[in-house]
């Protein structure tokens, strides 16, 4: 199986020097046939995503990791819009980040160029195929996808889709490949193929990411698990709160960027704890709060576990906090650094809060939800990094190029 596997990364490779070379207009035509194809063939895409379904479901799959997996017409429409949206944005490839002319009369220039083969290890989310297969795509990048076993009817359907409609536009079908085999064993000789794939993405659960990080040889780029807090301060408006706090924990549970633990400053808890009970309850969720959220029914005590839980599901955390500072504190000590957000109305709290948070993303008077590379204007995403090293953040276009140097001379000796 590894051979098979160091195989098609070497297809890869091959492919890959190729489309380095495409130009803009190549690469867009190719995203907009994916995005067209997902859409005439939807049927089988959905046939096989009912396959998968249907087998997580027998197998006692937790509904939340259920719906991570469903894909809809819906979803399927927002996965070719995706396509589509990656095709108007402007191609990263031989941007030129900086330069110019030394004293010695040398030109300079540092520009983007592609990574080269990028893998990607990820788990449920079938959609997460068709997003990385445009993001390396359109970045000059083939890409070797590793999903779950949960998800392989779905991926072998999308990615042949995917891979006809890239030969349609004149491109190399393998600049899109699925990893072959459904064991470990292929996920570790992914892991392993240094030289051939020049960077991994590994895009799940912290097991997952864990895991991947501490067995590579290729280069990781680490995204995050997302334990997400919206804090009320003394100075929030707090219809805006309650709106922020259902939309970021309720809106969509599954996903990284949802909130998982609400903390509200001492002075408007009085007024505010009644109503964010209520509201969260009457959405079906359950509240594990310290002991001014426990004195209301159905909330239950919080432990320590709890303020560190990524629940992913309909369960919030919940605590007031004396001050500021403490609330920063506690983001301090539990949050992931993936995104944070404060409802305040007062510049100076939103300014500490921002400054003092270290996450990929801080937000204010805003839900969590928003750090996603869509909503920021970047197109489908590629993953979410919480690292601090290359990327960080939601990771679209030039977040998947190098750079390097062009010297330009005229006989120039040193």
């Amino acid at each position: 199986m590894s051979e098979d596997v160091l195989d098609a990364a070497r297809r890869a490779r091959e492919a890959s020097h190729g489309l380095a070379l495409a130009t803009r207009v190549e690469k867009d035509a190719a995203l907009l046939a994916m995005a067209e194809a997902l859409l005439a063939r939807w049927s089988e895409v959905l046939d096989a995503n009912t396959e998968d379904v249907a087998r997580a479901e027998a197998d006692g799959t937790p509904a939340n990791i259920v719906d991570r997996l469903r894909l809809t017409p819906q979803r399927l429409e927002d996965m070719a819009r995706g396509l589509r949206e990656v095709a108007a944005l402007p191609d990263p490839v031989g941007e030129v980040v900086r330069g110019g002319i030394l004293a010695n009369g040398l030109e300079l220039r540092q520009v983007r160029v592609p990574f080269g083969v990028v893998g990607m290890i990820y788990e449920a989310r079938p959609n997460v195929t068709a997003d990385a297969a445009g993001i390396c795509l359109k970045s000059g990048n083939a890409v070797l996808l590793r999903g779950s076993s949960s998800a392989r009817s779905s991926n072998a359907a999308i990615v042949a889709v995917l891979r006809d409609a890239a030969a349609s536009a004149g491109l190399d079908a393998d600049v899109v490949q699925l990893v072959p085999g459904d064991t470990h064993d292929s996920v570790k000789a992914l892991m392993q193929a240094r030289g051939l794939v020049d960077v991994l993405i590994p895009r799940g659960g912290a097991q997952l990411i864990s895991s991947v990080v501490e067995q590579a040889s290729v280069p990781v780029i680490e995204t995050g698990v997302g334990n997400c807090h919206v804090y009320v301060d003394r100075a929030a408006d707090l219809d805006k709160a309650l709106a922020i706090v259902l939309n970021a924990k309720t809106q969509r549970t599954s996903v990284c960027n949802a909130a998982e633990s609400l903390l509200v400053h001492a002075d408007v808890a009085e007024e505010f704890l009644p109503r964010v009970v209520a509201a969260l309850q009457e959405a079906g969720v359950t509240i594990h709060g310290d002991e001014a959220f426990a004195a209301y029914d159905g909330v239950l005590p919080a432990t320590d576990a709890d303020w560190g839980e990524e629940y992913l599901s309909l369960d919030i955390s919940a605590r007031v906090v004396p001050e500021l500072d403490e609330a920063i504190a506690h983001v301090r000590r539990w949050s992931s650094q993936h995104s944070d957000a404060i409802v305040t109305e007062d510049q100076r709290a939103a300014r500490r809060f921002t400054a003092e948070v270290d996450s990929a993303a801080v937000l204010v008077n805003a839900s969590t939800r928003f750090t996603d590379g869509a909503e920021f204007g970047f197109g489908a995403e590629i993953g979410i990094s919480t690292q601090k090293l290359h990327a960080r953040g939601p990771m679209g276009l030039p977040e998947m190029t190098s750079t390097k140097y062009v010297v330009v001379g005229d006989g120039h000796v040193r």
